[in-house]
């Protein structure tokens, strides 16, 4: 059986889709898998033993990127296409059954709304497909009773960025003397473009309870990371939904964005907001991001400190 999954450009976005992908796997063992889907997200694809080929979409003039995707596609006659970016390639290929995303109805998580093309219930909560090899990489570089505390400062936009002195705050509190993560390290997760974000967090922490990995690690092996922290804090971002997936108690942190569509998937997930919105429909980025970032700044340092020792004693009691 041949099915085709075209996914998303984004890396948070794309782990979103992971559970129907999954649901996908179990209902059709044996199947081969295409994914299509942005540069960003490949690698979270490509420890799964049924994803039997990767299509990378570049994005092109034109649109040209579509082009590119009907060109790898037309010669194959697909059983099932699901299509989760509602482009017209699905519709210029042989298939046998189609299954087109056409959005999220007001108040609705995006989960909720991707596992409807599949009609499952409870929604398919998203997964991770760890690399092996990452996985043992990052035992031997920390002792398993070490405590492990997870950052991702950076965002791909300014305005989702809770300020960088006041992470350093809050892991100095969690991993100091009488924290919840006493005597614990911390790593920090990021891309390239993400670097200048860490700079108060690495002045304020001891060198030797710093992993710095901001833009110096592939996706599975940050993968690997997030699955080994007992502690994840992050922004509206990839890292965060990445964290989640990994089933590690994640705790996202919003000011302007779309929670109630957008926030880290799962019980052990929660998320701190300023002033909640649930009739907002319009991310405050796309508009002005000096007032997304007024929203950000509008969570203390207090309430992510308590926030943060509330969702792990939580966790940690189950």
């Amino acid at each position: 059986m041949n099915i085709l999954f075209i996914t998303a450009n984004r890396l948070g976005d794309a782990v979103l889709t992971t559970g129907l992908l999954g649901a996908l796997i179990d209902r059709h063992p044996g199947a081969r898998i295409t994914v299509a889907c942005g540069p960003a997200a490949a690698a979270l694809f490509s420890a799964i033993p049924e994803v039997a080929r990767i299509v990378v979409l570049v994005k092109r003039p034109r649109h040209g990127h579509w082009l590119d995707l009907w060109l790898e596609t037309v010669g194959t006659a697909w059983d099932l296409v699901l299509d989760l970016r509602n482009t017209v390639v699905s519709r210029l290929i042989r298939r046998h059954r189609l299954r087109v995303f056409r959005g999220v109805a007001p108040g609705q998580h995006m989960v909720e709304a991707l596992s409807t093309l599949l009609d499952l219930r409870p929604p398919a909560m998203p997964r991770l497909w760890l690399d092996s090899a990452a996985l043992e990489q990052v035992a031997a570089a920390i002792p398993r009773q070490t405590p492990l505390l997870a950052l991702a400062p950076g965002a791909k936009s300014i305005g989702k960025r809770w300020p960088a002195h006041r992470y350093a705050i809050v892991a100095s509190r969690l991993i100091g003397p009488g924290g919840i993560l006493a005597g614990g390290s911390v790593v920090l997760l990021g891309s390239p473009e993400e670097r200048e974000e860490i700079g108060p967090i690495l002045a304020a922490l001891p060198e030797e309870c710093v992993i710095d990995l901001v833009g110096r690690t592939d996706l599975l092996v940050a993968a690997a990371w997030l699955a080994r922290a007992d502690l994840y804090i992050g922004n509206d971002s990839g890292p965060t939904h990445l964290a989640a997936a990994a089933g590690t108690p994640t705790l996202a942190l919003f000011g302007p964005g779309l929670p109630a569509r957008y926030r880290p998937w799962g019980p052990w997930a929660d998320y701190l907001i300023a002033e909640d919105d649930p009739a907002r429909v319009v991310d405050l980025c796309k508009i002005d991001d000096s007032l997304a970032l007024a929203e950000m700044e509008k969570l203390s340092v207090e309430q992510v400190s308590a926030a943060a020792e509330g969702l792990f004693r939580r966790i940690a009691k189950r």
